[in-house]
């Protein structure tokens, strides 16, 4: 038995390269190479989540001043940890890349803010939360307020980042609400009556109640934690020399209670915990339920505007050896080169099993140059069309119309088309 799973593990390290003498290939940590992709990813991440007058992108040329707010501007999150933690070289935070990247003669005006500050930890009660329970104090220190307040009113242009951090966004302590930390919707609130001309910026993995805050602000971005070039990257999409192209991958909820385990009740369950959402996971309940987000899955905006149109499959009928091949032209009509994320989400009404309204089965971001077009090819094996049948405990592929629904999100869809698989 020991023989093997050594036998197992030598195995993977064979194909690996990681063991067979001279065949070793010698690897690296922490090269510009890496870092470089690092800020690909970084750049290709954020996420627009909202423009109206014309704050995004800040043109550097046309303002003298900029006030940086909030105690995430400077925060860093890959300091190592414990399992999931990530220990990197060197970490550029959202005020290291703005002034790596503003020129000398934008004033850069920084104010905490916010404070990170936790409550005495308590034991935790179950049906609350996981281990320790992690209470922010949320009250703001009013000589921090009144900092903020006067940096966003003597600049041309603020922004705010806020969010949570990998302190509060952690293992074993989940959170009890989707209300943001440490008082950051009020302090958002007194910037935005102190400035018009603010830009909020989430950092954050995961969801947070934000309705009040996209109603009163007209720019609203969302980052994540973005490693070792996050700054630099968040900096370019802001300042316009990256146009944002990111979509989200999960679906923001107007509130907790629209989220399907609370929806249904079964959270946090009892001794034995039960899944009553099924298989309506993440967007699927809410695109079957019909219940409204804040923001839906696959959702993000662009400095330009897309056309996504004269969509096709390549046949009509498919035998469930096929691959489909759907074909859609993506229109720039916008005056910045961009990219853009087509989405093909599948469904098939007459069912005879249970199955979401829709399901994402394709998907490709394409680079489109400003006033041109280019045709996207999304191939969708119709195996990926399956079901687990429970009775025989295998996948099958049901024969009958299937209905492909192309768009940028699961709530914005611009074509539709039907094929019938054999």
């Amino acid at each position: 038995e020991l023989d093997i799973h050594v036998k197992r593990i030598m195995q993977l390290m064979y194909t690996l390269k990681s063991m067979g003498g001279e065949d070793r290939e010698e690897g690296s940590i922490d090269t510009e190479a890496h870092f470089k992709d690092a800020y690909k990813i970084a750049a290709e991440s954020v996420v627009l989540l909202k423009n109206e007058k014309n704050l995004l992108p800040i043109n550097a040329s046309e303002i003298s001043s900029v006030a940086v707010i909030g105690n995430n501007a400077m925060k860093k999150n890959a300091l190592g940890g414990f399992g999931a933690g990530v220990k990197t070289k060197r970490e550029v935070t959202p005020f290291e890349g703005l002034k790596n990247r503003l020129p000398e003669s934008v004033m850069i005006n920084y104010a905490e803010g916010y404070q990170e500050r936790y409550a005495p930890k308590k034991e935790s009660v179950f049906g609350e939360v996981t281990q320790e329970r992690a209470e922010t104090i949320d009250e703001l220190d009013p000589k921090m307020l009144e900092a903020a307040i006067g940096a966003a009113k003597s600049s041309d242009v603020a922004i705010i980042f806020a969010g949570s951090n990998r302190d509060f966004e952690t293992e074993a302590s989940d959170r009890a609400d989707l209300k943001l930390p440490f008082g950051q919707e009020e302090l958002i609130a007194k910037v935005l009556e102190a400035n018009p001309n603010t830009i909020v910026v989430m950092i954050a993995g995961a969801p947070f109640e934000i309705g009040a805050i996209k109603e009163k602000s007209s720019a609203l971005v969302w980052s994540w934690f973005n490693g070792s070039e996050g700054g630099n990257a968040l900096a370019d999409v802001l300042l316009g020399t990256v146009n944002p192209s990111g979509k989200l991958p999960w679906t923001m909820p107007m509130e907790l209670k629209d989220s399907p385990a609370h929806a249904t009740n079964s959270f946090p369950g009892d001794q034995t915990v039960s899944y009553d959402e099924g298989l309506l996971v993440g967007y699927r309940w809410f695109d079957t339920k019909n219940v409204d987000p804040e923001y839906p899955f696959g959702y993000g905006l662009s400095y330009t505007k897309f056309e996504i149109k004269n969509a096709q499959a390549d046949k009509e009928r498919y035998t469930k050896a096929d691959t489909i091949i759907i074909s859609v032209d993506v229109e720039n009509i916008g005056t910045m080169d961009g990219k853009e994320v087509v989405q093909v989400y599948a469904s098939m009404k007459d069912s005879k099993v249970e199955r979401a309204a829709q399901e994402l089965k394709g998907f490709a971001k394409v680079l489109v140059d400003s006033g041109q077009s280019k045709t996207v090819k999304i191939e969708i094996p119709v195996k990926e069309l399956a079901y687990y049948n429970v009775e025989n405990s295998q996948w099958e592929v049901e024969s009958g119309t299937y209905e492909f629904r192309i768009g940028n999100s699961s709530r914005n869809i611009n074509a539709e088309i039907s094929v019938q698989v054999e």
